[in-house]
C-alpha cells in the first residue's frame, strides 16, 4: 500500500524502490544500501539465455541477493499485474539507472514523490540508451551525469542534480562509464536530500517541485547501439574511426574487411588505432601512383609499427593491434608475419568489392 507522507517522514527516512540492471547502476544502488534510506525492493529486468548459454550477468540482481533485498524481474513493468506489485512495496520514490523498460505514468503515480533517474549525460545533449557511447563518438570534450524526474518523454525530465566530467583522450567507453557510475554516487543521494527538502515546503498531496527543465531545443539522440554500427566506414575522417574503435568497447566493437583479390574479405576486429598525421613516406609501391590521391580504404603501408589506411577528408590510421575472425589478439607485426600485405589489398564495407 502506498504511504502517506508526513513532515517526519520527508525530514528523515524514505521508502525507495531501486530499477536497474546493468553495471552503471551498481555504485548508486551500493550507496543506497547503506544510506539511511530504506531501499524496498530492486525492480530488474528478467534474466533470459539462448539454448545452451547461460543468462546474461545482471550486476544489479547480484548485489540485490547478497544484501538480501527482494528483487521483481517482470517481462513488462507496465502491466497491471506488476503494477500492483510494485505498489504494495509502499515506495515513496523510485531510483531509476540503467534498467531497460520505460514507467508509464500510472506506474509513476504509484509512489507519492514519483521517480528520479540517474542518466549518464549532461542532459539534454544525448537522450537515449547509450549515451556514454554517443559522448565519445560526437568527440564531446566533457560528459556528466544529469539526476532528472521522471516524465513519461524520454529523458525528457527536469534536471535536480548534474555532475560534470572531462573526457580524456584515449577514454574508452568502458573508461567513462566507470568514471561518470562512481560520480552519480553522490549526485543521486544529492538529488533526494533536494526532493526531501522541497516536498517538506509542498502542500498535502501535492508533489514537490525541483530542478531546471531542459532546453529541448539543444537535445540530441543517442539511441541503443546495433551491430552494424561497429562496421567501419572508410569515407569517415581517421578522428572519427579512432573514437568509434573507443567508443564501441566492449560491444559491438569496431570491425574492418581486408579485400583481397580472388579470396573473400576478411573480418578483421581492430583494437588499437592511432591518427598518422600525414601519409607515410616509401610505401613499397602498396600506395598510389605518384601523384594520384588515395583512395579511402585504401592501404598505403604495412609494418611493424601498423597497417596504416586512407581515410575520409584526406586523412590516415594506423592498425597496431587486431583480431582476425576466429583468432587472438595479435600487434600488426604478427598479423603481418602470416598474412602479408599486397599491392590491390584494402580496406572495404562488406558489400563492396
Amino acid at each position: 500500500m502506498r504511504r502517506r507522507l508526513t513532515g517526519m517522514a520527508v525530514a528523515s527516512t524514505l521508502r525507495l524502490v531501486v530499477m536497474g540492471t546493468g553495471p552503471f547502476a551498481v555504485p548508486m544502488f551500493r550507496a543506497l544500501l547503506g544510506s539511511r534510506h530504506a531501499v524496498a525492493a530492486l525492480v530488474t529486468r528478467p534474466s533470459h539465455a539462448a539454448a545452451g548459454r547461460r543468462p546474461a550477468p545482471n550486476p544489479m540482481r547480484e548485489v540485490a541477493e547478497s544484501a538480501g533485498i527482494p528483487v521483481l524481474d517482470p517481462e513488462n513493468v507496465n502491466d497491471e499485474a506488476s503494477v500492483a506489485a510494485i505498489e504494495r512495496l509502499g515506495a515513496e520514490l523510485f531510483i531509476v539507472c540503467d534498467y531497460g523498460q520505460i514507467l508509464s505514468p500510472r506506474l509513476l503515480a504509484v509512489a507519492p514523490l514519483g521517480g528520479i533517474n540517474l542518466h549518464g549525460s549532461l542532459l539534454p545533449r544525448h537522450r537515449g540508451a547509450a549515451p556514454v557511447q554517443w559522448a565519445i563518438l560526437e568527440g564531446d570534450p566533457i560528459s556528466g551525469v544529469s539526476l532528472i524526474h521522471m516524465t513519461p518523454a524520454l529523458d525528457a525530465g527536469a534536471v535536480i542534480v548534474a555532475r560534470a566530467s572531462p573526457i580524456y583522450p584515449g577514454d574508452s567507453a568502458v573508461d567513462l562509464e566507470r568514471i561518470l557510475s562512481e560520480l552519480g554516487v553522490d549526485a543521486t543521494l544529492e538529488a533526494i536530500d533536494r526532493i526531501q527538502a522541497s516536498a517538506s515546503l509542498a502542500a498535502d498531496g501535492e508533489r514537490p517541485t525541483v530542478g531546471i527543465p531542459q532546453d529541448a531545443s539543444k537535445a540530441t539522440r543517442a539511441p541503443r547501439l546495433k551491430k552494424t554500427d561497429g562496421v567501419v566506414d572508410w569515407s569517415q575522417p581517421a578522428a572519427r574511426i579512432e573514437r568509434m574503435r573507443r567508443a564501441l568497447e566492449p560491444w559491438p566493437r569496431t570491425t574492418a574487411f581486408l579485400y583481397r583479390e580472388g579470396q573473400p574479405p576478411m573480418r578483421l576486429v581492430l583494437e588499437e588505432l592511432a591518427i598518422v598525421p600525414e601519409p607515410p613516406a616509401g610505401s613499397g609501391g602498396l600506395g598510389p601512383a605518384s601523384g594520384q590521391a588515395s583512395a579511402v580504404g585504401e592501404i598505403l603501408a604495412a609494418d611493424a609499427a601498423g597497417i596504416v589506411v586512407a581515410c575520409g577528408q584526406g586523412s590516415f590510421l594506423a592498425i597496431r593491434r587486431l583480431v582476425p575472425e576466429g583468432r587472438r589478439s595479435m600487434s600488426a607485426a604478427e598479423f603481418l608475419r602470416g598474412h602479408p600485405i599486397l599491392p590491390g589489398m584494402r580496406f572495404t564495407l562488406p558489400s563492396q568489392g
